[in-house]
């Protein structure tokens, strides 16, 4: 295998842009040169790739957001649409496809797969809710910006007396709220897998005023039942000892320059990911477990539940094994 492309598809992470160094530097060291796929799938769907050199992939180790750009493209849903992708990739002699995602980006690859296109995935996504790897690309950095903002919040929220409510990303998945909730001590967490009632919400509000607390912090994760506005209404309609604000942390969490976790993570799953491909494996996903890489068959991961929008009509999530 001479010639590889690289592409990242759906939401940005941060460290994929070392994940890209990596395969890229990898693959060039074995002798294969390397062609980066803009801005996801429909670098594919519209033609748009170019070669990525040793030298052009330096200095991005430490930036955030995609150099090739990242996202979604919806003529790629269409089954036409993929098998145009795979004579597009054949005519520009491509003879292997390694894909940073997240779910959306992991059944793409496995589409392609199967029409012929050896393919392996890097899990990229600051939900970590792939199946199979303990944990994503960019995960780590999320973290780390959701516990710094809380930790803010947590000070003007003592000096008021107040609730404050701060939504975290992860669509369907809990994890971010879990872990920057625990880091940062936080009253409550919650999130879609483990709903809670406002009952119990105002009851540990009362606790908290009884026992002389002058914050109450309320790490919310966007997939859960309420979102940020509707629970900071509920809380302020009912009697409470607490004002209650909300922060929607949002975008914030994707964005910034990659943790020294993350930056070692991405390298260390983009190196194996190109040397897989080279040495004639695919079909696999790059997972990270028991503190190493594990090449793991993507026909053999967990079934996936909960279809998201933007993806084919079968792509579906799990909250990561």
């Amino acid at each position: 295998m001479k010639k590889i492309a690289v592409l990242a598809s759906g939401g940005d992470a941060p460290g994929m842009n070392a994940a890209i160094r990596a395969v890229t530097r990898a693959a060039r060291f074995h002798g294969a040169s390397v062609w980066g796929v803009w801005d996801g799938y429909s670098g594919l769907v519209d033609h748009r790739i170019e070669e990525l050199t040793s030298r052009g992939v330096a200095g991005i180790i430490q930036r955030g957001g995609c150099i090739i750009g990242a996202g979604r493209s919806r003529a790629f849903f269409e089954e036409a649409c993929r098998i145009e992708c795979v004579d597009y990739l054949r005519s520009e002699g491509i003879e292997g496809l390694v894909v940073i995602g997240g779910n959306g980006s992991l059944q793409g690859a496995a589409e392609l797969q199967e029409l012929g296109v050896p393919t392996v995935v890097i899990p990229g996504s600051i939900d970590n809710d792939i199946p199979g790897t303990e944990i994503c690309i960019g995960v780590d950095t999320a973290i780390n910006t959701a516990v710094e903002a809380i930790d803010r919040i947590r000070e003007t929220a003592s000096a008021l007396q107040r609730a404050m409510i701060v939504e975290v990303m992860g669509r369907h998945s809990g994890y971010i709220a879990i872990m920057s909730g625990i880091a940062t001590g936080a009253e409550m967490i919650i999130t879609p897998e483990r709903p809670v009632e406002l009952d119990e919400v105002f009851k540990q509000m009362r606790l908290g005023g009884e026992h002389g607390k002058r914050h109450f912090i309320i790490v919310l994760a966007e997939g859960a039942s309420w979102s940020a506005t509707e629970l900071a209404r509920q809380v302020e309609d009912a009697p409470n000892p607490y004002d209650a604000r909300y922060t929607v942390l949002g975008y914030i969490q994707r964005g910034g320059s990659p943790s020294r976790f993350d930056r070692i993570l991405a390298t260390r799953m983009g190196v194996a990911a190109a040397e897989a491909l080279l040495d004639g494996r695919s079909g696999v996903l790059m997972a990270w477990r028991h503190n190493q890489c594990e090449a793991l068959p993507l026909d053999e991961l967990p079934p996936l539940s909960d279809p998201w929008d933007g993806s084919l009509e079968h792509i579906h999530r799990i909250t990561a094994t």
